[in-house]
């Protein structure tokens, strides 16, 4: 039987004049993986703050198990500004001592990309003082992973995470055998991680089995059984069900719902997008041309991101935009955006951006826009305009689309200034959509917006005809909104990713494997030494089998061509063609496997 770490008893809690918990009882066991979801302000942070004892409740109580190791991570993190990032992560081990740790170096690598920590000044030892916030924010998630505890809280853990870090992330929790409570907006990490579920709302906290497919299956059951008055709150859940359960099997990867209520309960909820009859429309808003990149070279000072990129953004297209930190992806929207405000003046440092005659573009950047503060939600959006044309006869007032986006009416007449960070992001969106744009650029949408006002958002662009594109390390919103996945792999050039996502993390891992980390210098420099000479050595037998296999394709692209002439000058003569013809498909057979093998070399060379 799993013991029990946690009981939370008839807790409440109240700011002002509004009940955040009231009443609310539950329970933390070993084993336990608890995903904690619900709208911004609804509590979620104040309850497993609560649940953590870093703050007290106004009524009821918090009981630990004695003797309890608690690892807790905050959105603001304790770290000493004036230690090294070694002392607060590693504390007073010696290198043999950590650097033999299976455990650390997996920590050290999959959050900072190696044992080096290449992307710090000096490594280490570099001061955590004049660091950035996604850094600081890591160096505190590595403390608090390398520690051993019986229950890890965490609070938003994938904020300045990359999709490669969510990733390993995901992967290092399930095998830990610590309990977890975790607060994310990050829909796949959810589903990927937990096998319970607290949803946190109107004071109450109400229970699910399993992960966030679980959860969506069983909330839109329960809200239909119980006939509630959020009819659209419904349909939207329904929706979104109809995508997890009809989509890659990756996205539902521990399916424990009933599948068959789950498909009766989806029967008649159609398709999110109508692709083709959103490309008709887009086609017509937009004309054929929206963005012609021609041989385009893009840097942001001396660094130079990307060069000679041929790439084409038509009518309709809805793509993500997945990559590494600092290999141009905000840097490429803000040049297509810098040509589009000027119509064609302003180009990148080479080549050409050819902008469509009817692009009319609204760019979502990750800096919220400041507005007068006195000025109220509503008059904010109605500043834009008062209507808006959503697309397939879909057409909404100003306090409507507000609405939408979680401003109800009372909200509508708060002042800007008194909003919290992601109710200015949610207007943000609101003011873009309003000014009716056939181009979206999209950079980091979903931060700090809640799961409920990401499903909203979903739900607007899902019959939103233009051409969209999506930067983002939010899986889940990246496959739900777009067509199309390409990446940047920090290498200057931009490649289209077929398998989307998957292929992205399976190609950053072979990147990775290629790049062999080196030991610190202190803990072993001969081995440091010899990886080196190692890594070295495989570059250059990768450059030796590359070259054989070019001479290899050209060697089969002359007979293939040798083929081709005899079966055209035996046309009349069927068997003789059948035989040339099974030769010929061998033949191509054996060149998409030079040239798999070709693209898998590459990547490593």
């Amino acid at each position: 039987m799993a013991v029990n770490l946690v009981n939370v008893e008839a807790v409440s809690k109240v700011y002002g004049t509004r009940a955040l918990l009231d009443g609310v009882s539950l329970g933390v066991s070993e084993g336990d993986r608890i995903g904690v979801v619900g709208r911004n302000g609804d509590g979620k942070t104040t309850l497993i703050r609560m649940l953590a004892k870093l703050e007290e409740a106004d009524t009821g109580r918090v009981t630990h198990n004695g003797g309890l190791r608690l690892g807790v991570l905050t959105q603001h993190d304790s770290l000493d500004p004036a230690a090294t990032v070694r002392h607060e992560v590693i504390g007073d081990l010696a290198d043999h001592e950590w650097a033999g740790s299976a455990k650390i170096r997996d920590v050290l690598t999959g959050l900072f990309g190696g044992l080096d920590m290449a992307g710090f000044p000096q490594g280490l030892d570099t001061v955590i003082g004049p660091l950035s916030g996604g850094e600081r924010r890591r160096i505190a998630l590595a403390k608090l992973l390398i520690a051993d505890q019986d229950l890890i809280v965490l609070d938003e853990p994938t904020n300045h995470l990359d999709v490669e870090g969510i990733s390993w992330l995901a992967g290092h929790l399930r095998t830990r055998r610590s309990a977890l409570v975790c607060v994310t907006h990050d829909r796949w990490f959810l589903d990927q991680v937990c096998t319970r579920m607290w949803d946190v709302q109107r004071g109450s906290v109400f229970e699910y089995e399993g992960g966030y497919s679980d959860y969506v299956f069983a909330r839109a059951e329960r809200e239909r059984i119980a006939a509630t008055e959020e009819t659209k709150r419904q349909n939207l859940m329904r929706k979104e069900l109809a995508w997890l359960r009809r989509g890659a099997p990756a996205r539902t990867s521990k399916p424990k719902f009933r599948i068959e209520a789950a498909n009766e309960l989806i029967a008649d909820v159609p398709p999110p997008r109508d692709t083709s009859e959103l490309m008709k429309f887009a086609t017509t808003r937009l004309g054929k041309t929206v963005f012609d990149l021609e041989d385009v070279s893009v840097q942001a000072g001396p660094k130079l991101l990307l060069k000679h990129l041929t790439w084409q953004l038509g009518p309709g297209d809805r793509i993500g935009l997945v990559g590494v930190n600092g290999a141009g992806k905000t840097s490429l929207l803000r040049a297509m955006a810098e040509a589009a405000r000027s119509d064609g003046d302003v180009q990148p440092a080479a080549g050409k951006i050819a902008v469509g005659r009817t692009v009319k573009l609204a760019y979502l950047s990750q800096e919220v826009a400041e507005l007068k503060p006195t000025l109220r939600v509503l008059e904010a959006v109605q500043q834009v305009r008062e209507r808006v044309d959503l697309g397939k006869g879909r057409e909404m007032t100003a306090g409507q689309l507000c609405e939408t986006f979680g401003f109800n009416k009372e909200k509508q007449w708060t002042p800007v200034g008194d909003l919290s960070g992601g109710e200015r992001r949610r207007l943000q969106l609101l003011r873009l959509l309003m000014d009716e744009p056939n181009v979206l650029f999209l950079d980091e949408p979903t931060n700090d917006l809640d799961i409920e006002t990401l499903t909203q958002l979903e739900d607007v662009l899902d019959g939103w005809p233009g051409s969209m594109v999506v930067i983002s390390h939010d899986r889940f919103f990246v496959e739900r909104t777009t067509d199309q996945v390409f990446a940047l792999l920090g290498d200057a050039t931009m490649r289209m990713l077929p398998r989307g996502i998957d292929e992205y993390l399976e190609r950053r891992q072979r990147m990775a494997q290629a790049a062999v980390p080196a030991a610190p210098a202190q803990a072993a420099p001969a081995q440091s030494t010899a990886t080196r000479a190692v890594s070295a050595a495989d570059a250059r037998a990768a450059k030796k089998e590359l070259q054989k296999i070019e001479r290899q394709l050209d060697k089969v692209s002359e007979k293939e061509s040798k083929l081709h002439a005899q079966i055209a000058d035996n046309a009349t003569d069927f068997e003789k063609v059948a035989k040339l013809d099974a030769e010929l498909r061998e033949l191509v057979g054996e060149r998409e496997e030079l040239e798999m093998r070709w693209l898998e070399l590459a990547d490593d060379a």
